[in-house]
């Protein structure tokens, strides 16, 4: 199973809080089989003991330490909000990247997609994308599909 496939893209996502949001992308990896639905619970807990807002339009839920138990595998999953979505940051978030990492590729996955979006032009492909395809051809240039 790869960390990420066209299952778990949505291009044109709308939500009226971050809570939805986060569900949304925590739901793809619940259905892609990453992780249990508790999982999404942890996910939300996290936001509410800190903000997963990354800055430039990115945000990057994932669980506490306590969900580890709650990963089966290692995933990821893109939401993308157009109309951006409030996390508390400066500017909304339009990228909503979920992840669950097994055994210690938590930190990796966060480092590779941070690695990505450190380049100015990374949310500009990835909001610019028209196909779920291009979304995932820009991860796998990144190593993460």
């Amino acid at each position: 199973m790869s960390i990420l496939s066209t299952e778990k893209i949505v291009l044109d996502a709308k939500a009226s809080h971050k809570n939805e949001a986060i569900r949304m992308a925590g739901e793809l990896l619940v259905k892609a089989g990453h992780v249990t639905e508790d999982y999404v619970d942890k996910m939300l807990e996290r936001e509410e003991i800190v903000s997963t807002y990354m800055g430039g339009g990115l945000a990057i839920p994932h669980g506490t330490k306590e969900a580890k138990s709650l990963v089966k595998s290692t995933g990821m999953s893109i939401v993308r909000f157009p109309e951006g979505i409030d996390f508390g940051g400066d500017e909304p978030a339009f990228v909503v990247i979920g992840i669950a990492g097994a055994g210690g590729e938590h930190m990796e996955i966060l480092t590779q997609v941070a690695m990505i979006f450190s380049d100015d032009d990374s949310i500009e492909k990835v909001m610019d994308a028209r196909t779920k395809e291009e979304i995932l051809a820009i991860f796998q240039g990144g190593d993460l599909a």
